[in-house]
């Protein structure tokens, strides 16, 4: 297995390897450059995502670029649930607008299943949409990486 086939760090997962697998992932969709953050997922990786569902790599690529074309200021937050050796379970939420100024977070969970290689080779989203004002957004740094020092979801009551 080449450095290139390889996404660090690899299962099976301890906590501290899950907690830096989850932050990886938020770091990676924050910049919301899709053929980067697809390069994270195997060639035949499988996604169920709202109602949408990819089945390789390339189509979960066109995914994450429709989606970031509509949800505009995009910023995410995720939470390590649970873990066993491949798997690991998040919750998040991000906000965003779309392009007539209406502002939303949504929540959602994830169940995620790594190949040996740490390239995720199953997604499975639920997502919930709440219109929001945006005077009660609370997910407030430049785009890009959130701050170490932002509050986690739980810090926000979330």
């Amino acid at each position: 297995m080449s450095n290139e086939e390889k996404r660090l760090p690899l299962p099976p997962f301890t906590r501290e390897t899950a907690l830096l697998k989850v932050r990886l992932a938020e770091d990676g969709w924050n910049t919301r450059d899709a053929a980067k953050v697809a390069l994270a997922y195997t060639l035949d990786t499988k996604w169920r995502n709202r109602a949408e569902f990819a089945s390789n790599r390339a189509e979960a690529e066109a995914f994450l670029t429709r989606k970031w074309k509509k949800e505009l200021d995009y910023r995410l937050i995720k939470e390590l649930w649970a873990f066993t050796d491949n798997r690991i379970a998040v919750r998040y939420a991000y906000e965003w607008h779309d392009d007539s100024g209406n502002w939303f977070r949504s929540y959602g969970n994830e169940n995620w299943e790594f190949a040996e290689n740490g390239l995720m080779a199953h997604r499975f989203a639920c997502i919930n949409d709440l219109p929001i004002k945006e005077s009660e957004r609370l997910f407030h740094w430049p785009l890009g990486r959130r701050p170490d020092e932002h509050p986690s979801l739980s810090e926000l009551g979330l």
